[in-house]
């Protein structure tokens, strides 16, 4: 078997008990009369059916104290939706024996059955299922289908005429409970039919006139807005072209006034144009004359200009060209000086080697005046010096050789300087073309950069706002929370105090018994107490013996006396004891008059 959702089930039962419930009043008030009062009993149950309707799905709203769940916070709604409304809601709340928000619901129904406008309230209100959203859950009847069937059926109602008196009537205390009795079928019901198809035509009818009737009000109320509109619209016409008349005289006397001074401008300004014809006519021959040599004065500073223009510009090509010709001896004479460096380093070796073979030369020489002696001997000697003269002969025509290259190798490198000197000042056009290219993307780099940086701090700003929002939202929180905290402190103190308090009743109405026992007591004490005035104490030597028991008075057995009737007992005796809130333990009373006894230190006791 297919599992049925038990809110579908709900509503298509509160569905059928809404239809068996209006059904019942109309024609239950058709019969006994269309005019109805709050004790009528269809009526009573009609209002607890929409109750419970109402309330069906209704979302649990949290409040400070405790959980809210009430029908009046979506029909509150209502007066947002339907201006008519307001009235209702300010006479809801006006009223003074209303306490609760459910007492104020049942009073708001009661008000728009009278106004024969609950249909077009909760018609509203369905429209609106976002606004609904928050008091009740996605499956409630007024959200569902059954909400709409529901409005269309109280369309029937407006046949009923209601005089409901809500001022004096206890709504905030009334259990709603359904009487299902009501709704039962009988033998009378079925025999009926034809009455209720009749009266169902009537009921028809009276809705189709009432409706129209409803139609033709709108539209007399839309007439009578705009003939006062209309009206209002002309009284201020009127207004307007009185002023307007009154505006058109005051310009037709300026009007006046401004031609006949416009007469006496056009005399004095025609004698002055005849006056200024005749300087004009002698200034216009002077001005000719002077234009004359002025033109000729301006043609030769103009060609003078030209002159000196054209000069300035080839003194300014001719700069450029020493300028770039400058850079480029520039760089040639480097070159060289690089060079001759290199190549007077070549030098100063071949000079050092010169001056080592001198060297070698000069002792070679001392050695053979100092060693003619030994002059066979060494002859092998000198020919080894021969050989190295030989080679260090062919080394120096060697470096000879070298030179004549290097000079070779400087006149080409010369011709290079000139080949290179052409290439530079190829490249240094392109180089200048690239620079003013890069300054052209510097340039919009760096207005990029501002932009960039602007966009930036105002995102630095935006984000600083949002982490002050973020930190003043902490700070709420840890206020919640602590107030939280604080609120369940008070509970527990509240139900320790609760609790306390309690105890004290508790132990209130105890002393409150024993207080009431002892006051009867007293009562009977102070009656004793008159009866026995008059009689005289017995002295503390006399008495030796207890008066009841007949003993004597000893450590053991200690004298009381009693205050009202003088007698003297012994402890023993004297056992009847009475309880006071001033004492902390109980006191002996006389046994004859009940009198507070004294205790007394007996005649043989120090």
């Amino acid at each position: 078997l297919a599992v049925k959702d038990p809110t579908a089930v709900e509503r298509a039962n509160l569905l059928n008990m809404a239809k068996l419930s209006i059904k019942g009043l109309i024609e239950s008030a058709l019969s006994f009369g269309r005019t109805l009062d709050s004790d009528y009993p269809p009526l009573q149950q009609f209002f607890v059916v929409m109750e419970h309707c109402l309330k069906h799905g209704l979302k649990v709203r949290k409040s400070f104290l405790s959980y809210n769940k009430t029908i009046w916070g979506p029909l509150e709604l209502v007066e947002k939706l339907y201006p008519e409304a307001e009235e209702i809601a300010a006479s809801v709340r006006d009223l003074p024996g209303l306490k609760t928000p459910l007492g104020r619901a049942r009073a708001w129904l009661r008000l728009a059955l009278m106004q024969k406008k609950m249909a077009d309230y909760l018609r509203c209100l369905i429209i609106q299922r976002d606004l609904l959203s928050e008091f009740y859950e996605y499956h409630a009847l007024m959200m569902e289908e059954e909400g709409a069937v529901i409005v269309g059926l109280l369309v029937g109602l407006n046949v009923i005429d209601a005089n409901l008196c809500v001022k004096g009537e206890d709504l905030d205390s009334q259990v709603g409970v359904i009487d299902f009795s009501v709704y039962l079928k009988s033998d009378d019901d079925i025999g009926g039919k034809e009455r209720n198809v009749q009266i169902a035509a009537i009921l028809d009818q009276k809705n189709y006139v009432e409706e129209l009737n409803r139609q033709l009000n709108s539209t007399v109320s839309s007439l009578h807005a705009r003939v006062d509109s209309l009206e209002k619209s002309n009284t201020k016409l009127i207004e307007e072209l009185a002023i307007a008349k009154n505006n058109i005289i005051k310009l037709q006397e300026e009007n006046h006034q401004l031609r006949s001074e416009n007469t006496l401008i056009l005399m004095k300004t025609q004698h002055h144009l005849e006056v200024s014809k005749v300087d004009v006519e002698a200034e216009l021959q002077t001005y000719k004359h002077s234009r004359q040599g002025l033109d000729e004065m301006y043609n030769e500073a103009r060609r003078q200009l030209r002159e000196e223009a054209q000069l300035r510009q080839d003194m300014e090509n001719e700069l450029v060209v020493q300028v770039s010709m400058k850079h480029e001896i520039e760089l040639a004479m480097k070159l060289l000086e690089k060079d001759i460096h290199e190549k007077q380093d070549t030098l100063i070796g071949l000079r050092q080697q010169l001056d080592e073979v001198k060297a070698i030369n000069v002792e070679m020489y001392q050695k053979l005046q100092v060693s003619e002696d030994a002059m066979k001997e060494k002859n092998e000697i000198i020919s080894r010096l021969e050989d190295k003269t030989n080679q260090i002969n062919a080394t120096m025509k060697q470096l000879e050789q070298r030179l004549q290259q290097a000079e070779k190798a400087q006149m080409e490198a010369e011709a290079e300087d000139e080949k290179l000197k052409q290439e530079y000042v190829n490249k240094s056009e392109s180089l200048q073309n690239e620079f003013s290219q890069k300054e052209k993307q510097l340039l919009q780099l760096e207005t990029d950069l501002k932009i960039e940086k602007e966009w930036r701090q105002t995102l630095e700003d935006d984000l600083q706002k949002e982490k002050e929002t973020v930190s003043h939202l902490r700070t709420e929180t840890q206020e919640i929370v602590n107030l939280k905290k604080e609120f369940l402190k008070l509970q527990e103190k509240n139900k320790q105090l609760k609790g306390i308090c309690e105890d004290q009743e508790a132990a209130l109405q105890e002393l409150a018994s024993k207080l009431s026992e002892s006051k009867l007591k007293i009562e009977d004490i102070k009656e004793a107490n008159k009866a026995l005035q008059g009689q005289v104490w017995l002295k503390d030597k006399e008495a030796t013996h207890c008066k009841l028991c007949e003993k004597e008075f000893s450590l053991s057995k200690r004298k009381h006396h009693c205050r009202n009737c003088g007698e003297i007992f012994c402890n023993a005796c004297s056992d009847n004891e009475l309880p006071l809130p001033s004492s902390p333990k109980p006191v002996r009373v006389c046994d004859s008059c009940h009198a507070i006894l004294i205790q007394r230190c007996s005649s043989n006791v120090p």
